[in-house]
């Protein structure tokens, strides 16, 4: 609840912010938001508190120690990822680009507030097309519903069912 209530759909414009959300929704995949909620902070002293630079630079060693991390979720592919994608959004920078206006350049607004949690979509045109585009950068493990979930945490797109007390205030803090 504190998640939601504090900082859920809040709008993250920050390299560094996207990246942490990106990498957690991979990790995410296949499993609780609440383990990986639970592992937050033990995720931010293993990925270095996900400073691009410093992942970027993450070797063997670094892979070996991040699967003998019993505080994160060892799952090889997922760690891989997350490096690929350090990678990934150094080359952008490096390329005088940001991986943050990049995904907010696939904002969407409008639209009716969802009434329910069924209807919410797993995926959108909007998340597939950035999907698409992670991939054609260099990103890894970065499918449609793992990008549409990252654009809902960064506040890209309000999903915040009518009726919830914190819609409001996110509409507010994206103007």
């Amino acid at each position: 609840m504190a998640y939601h209530d504090g900082e859920w759909g809040r709008p993250v414009t920050d390299d560094q912010g996207i990246y942490e959300r990106l990498t957690l929704e991979a990790f995410q995949s296949g499993l609780s938001w609440l383990t990986i909620l639970r592992k937050r902070e033990n995720f931010r002293v293993a990925f270095a508190g996900f400073e691009i630079e410093r992942v970027a630079a993450f070797g063997d060693d670094d892979v070996a120690r991040l699967m003998a991390d019993a505080g994160i979720v060892r799952n090889r592919l997922k760690v891989a990822a997350a490096i690929t994608n350090a990678r990934a959004a150094r080359a952008m920078r490096a390329a005088g680009e940001s991986p943050a206006e990049l995904v907010w350049s696939y904002r969407r607004d409008g639209g009716a507030a969802p009434k329910s949690a069924a209807e919410l979509p797993a995926t959108t045109d909007e998340s597939k097309a950035l999907a698409r585009e992670l991939k054609r950068r260099g990103f890894a493990f970065v499918g449609p519903t793992t990008v549409y979930s990252t654009m809902q945490a960064c506040g890209v797109v309000n999903d915040h069912l009518a009726g919830c007390c914190v819609r409001r205030e996110v509409e507010l803090l994206r103007r």
